[in-house]
């Protein structure tokens, strides 16, 4: 009871530093590391728990998608399809070697949560070329499968260097390609049997619920400061696990 107590609250957390422009995994995935899940069962648990935050994110951005249909075509498959890779090549890796390459993952993480600032002033008038915004899109799903911590700051970088001049509505396309992306890597973690399912629940319960709150509690904290203390956490938080790897 009391992991789960913990679980649910580090969820809300994660919810709402999701929403103040955070990186959820970058305190749910943690979090599940403190109650002795080891690396790469915390990290397909972490992206099981989180689909329904996901899903409630693409949910409200469906306004905001009003005539972006051929975007959605044009990538949704590319994002499907590497995505179910990078979590296949998940799965294939051995825990030994996921441990080692895991502190590196959270570091990455850490670092795009600082420069985000200036990923989101980015507008372009040019268009990437096709070939190279596939890439793009493709190595973010990559990306997105087998870790995921700050792929939609990444997924957001591509779209507006893609062509999109409006902040709001790369992000409400990114929560639709990420969830459309997490869908198949989800099943496949829970068929593959190393999803601890008692940590599912209330950390993404807790999540659903920081998700929803999370606009009301992020007007009230400044989100500077929020992004700079999740990212000295993570930067730790790599060290102590390459240290320990």
């Amino acid at each position: 009871m009391t992991t789960a107590v913990f679980l649910f609250v580090a969820g809300v957390a994660a919810g709402v530093i999701g929403t103040a422009g955070g990186i959820t995994s970058l305190v749910a995935y943690p979090a599940l590391l403190a109650v002795g899940i080891p690396p790469l069962a915390a990290n397909v648990t972490n992206s099981v728990a989180l689909l329904g935050s996901g899903a409630g994110s693409a949910l409200s951005a469906r306004g905001d998608l009003v005539g972006h249909a051929p975007t959605v075509r044009r990538w949704l498959p590319v994002t499907v399809v590497v995505s179910t890779a990078g979590a296949a090549l998940l799965l294939a890796t051995p825990s030994h070697v996921f441990d080692r390459i895991v502190p590196f993952l959270v570091a990455a993480g850490s670092a795009l949560l600082l420069v985000q600032p200036w990923i989101d002033r980015r507008r372009t008038a040019t268009t990437m070329a096709r070939p190279v915004a596939a890439a793009s899109v493709a190595g973010v799903s990559l990306y997105n499968g087998y870790f995921g911590a700050g792929s939609g700051v990444l997924m957001i970088a591509v779209l507006l260097l893609d062509g999109e001049p409006v902040l709001h509505r790369a992000n409400a396309l990114k929560n639709v390609l990420l969830l459309a992306g997490d869908i198949v890597p989800a099943v496949l973690f829970a068929l593959s049997g190393t999803v601890t399912w008692a940590a599912v629940w209330p950390l993404g319960l807790g999540a659903l619920i920081g998700g929803l709150i999370g606009p009301s509690v992020a007007r009230r904290v400044p989100q500077s400061v929020l992004r700079v203390a999740i990212a000295v956490c993570g930067f730790v938080l790599a060290g102590y696990l390459l240290v320990a790897a």
